[in-house]
Order: C-alpha cells, then sequence, then structure tokens
C-alpha cells in the first residue's frame, strides 16, 4: 500500500477504500463530531450463520483489526501502516443482520509500541456484540 498522509476522517476513508478485505465486507468510514466512526452496513454475503442468520465472526474481527489499523494513522497522523503484533477478541453476542458500528481508543502509545481498544455495537453502544485489545509495531 502507498503511503498517504492521514489528516482526517475523509483522508481514513480514501485508505479504507484501497483495502481489499474492507471493499470485500464494506467497511466504512465517517466523521462523528471530528473522530471517525467506522461502519459495515449489513450486506447478506457477511452472514455466517444462516440459521440465526448471524455475522461472520472473521467478518467483525477484521472490521475491527481494520478500524484499529487505520484509528492509529488517523490519531498520529501517520503514513505508515503499523503492524499487528497481537489481537484478541471476545465476542459478547450475536451480530444481528444489520449495521455494526466501532470505535478505537488508544490505551497506551510508547515511541515503539500502541495498545489500543476496539467495541463493536449495533443498537446501543452501551450493549456491545464484539469488544477486542491489539498490539501494533509502530514505524
Amino acid at each position: 500500500m502507498s503511503h498517504t498522509d492521514i489528516r482526517n476522517v475523509a483522508d481514513l476513508s480514501d485508505l479504507l477504500a484501497k483495502i481489499p478485505y474492507a471493499g470485500l465486507i464494506g467497511a466504512e468510514v465517517r466523521d462523528d463530531n471530528g473522530a471517525p466512526l467506522f461502519v459495515l452496513p449489513f450486506r447478506e454475503s457477511n452472514i455466517g450463520n444462516t440459521l440465526l442468520p448471524a455475522l461472520h465472526g472473521g467478518v467483525i474481527g477484521g472490521f475491527l483489526e481494520n478500524a484499529a489499523v487505520l484509528h492509529l494513522m488517523w490519531a498520529h497522523e501517520a503514513s505508515v501502516l503499523p503492524r499487528v503484533v497481537d489481537f484478541s477478541l471476545d465476542y459478547l453476542r450475536a451480530g444481528r443482520p444489520q449495521d455494526l458500528y466501532a470505535r478505537c481508543e488508544i490505551v497506551r502509545q510508547g515511541r515503539r509500541v500502541a495498545n489500543v481498544l476496539m467495541s463493536a455495537w449495533q443498537d446501543d453502544e452501551a450493549r456491545p456484540i464484539a469488544t477486542a485489545r491489539a498490539h501494533f509495531l509502530l514505524a
């Protein structure tokens, strides 16, 4: 991926459009009072369990990982992708066949490593369907 300066949420949207997996699942980013709000509009192709139906766990995890990487780049106006050191995901409830939202929070950042928390929800931000923690190696 080419190096792109990230200065605002519009820049994130341009970068997100260049990530093939994000395009495959339909991930978007929106401006929420100057901060990024990551959105996964419902798509039938993102369903994993057709009997419930429920969003595929891998789709949820990939969406959160993309959100964390882009959030880090936005928060630090970075032009180089941070590398995932570890990623831990907790599924709290089934993702229903509807839009999914995510926010990220940088818990700790040093010169070389950053720790990011992610939360994904559908109807109510206070009732997440999944949470994740990740460590990233910064360039």
